[in-house]
């Protein structure tokens, strides 16, 4: 697929497009998740997460610290990495990256996979578009850009439906 570029207008329809993509999903898939802090990143992952998990209630903490945590669901193994702390590429085989790529992962700050980037994968960059009269509490508007899964179908009303 070349890249789309989708308005989300609130948190809802950032969940909306977690969700949809979680439906599509299989194991060995990557889903590399970019853009700035307070992006929506996080948002977007607790809602995958509970989606392929089947669980709308599932505890989803940041792997910030821990850099990655695991799921079961029924599609099978699925592995959270936050990257963001990551010292090095090298550093990912302790954190048992080669069966991770087994299951799904889902990969915050992607960037810093450099050269164990898998291919082919699902690129998704949130650009957040804050108003500067809007405050903490409002939804922030932001972009999201897919790009990759050539040979995924997904649907013409993706990713809101």
């Amino acid at each position: 697929m070349t890249a789309r570029t989708f308005r989300l207008d609130s948190r809802a329809d950032t969940e909306r497009l977690a969700c949809s993509l979680a439906c599509v999903t299989q194991p060995g898939d990557a889903l590399l998740l970019s853009g700035p802090l307070g992006a929506g990143k996080s948002v977007f992952a607790r809602a995958f997460l509970r989606t392929l998990c089947e669980d709308p209630s599932l505890d989803v903490p940041s792997p910030t610290f821990t850099l990655v945590q695991t799921y079961d669901s029924p599609k099978g193994a699925i592995w959270h990495f936050d990257l963001w702390r990551l010292q090095g590429p090298e550093a990912l085989e302790e954190l048992g990256w080669d069966d991770a790529r087994d299951g799904i992962v889902l990969v915050e700050w992607p960037e810093r996979l450099e050269d164990l980037t898998p291919t082919p994968a699902l690129h998704l960059t949130l650009t957040p578009h804050p108003a500067p009269d809007r405050n903490e509490d409002e939804d922030t508007p932001r972009t999201a850009t897919l790009s990759g899964w050539e040979d995924r179908p997904l649907s013409e009303d993706f990713p809101l439906a």
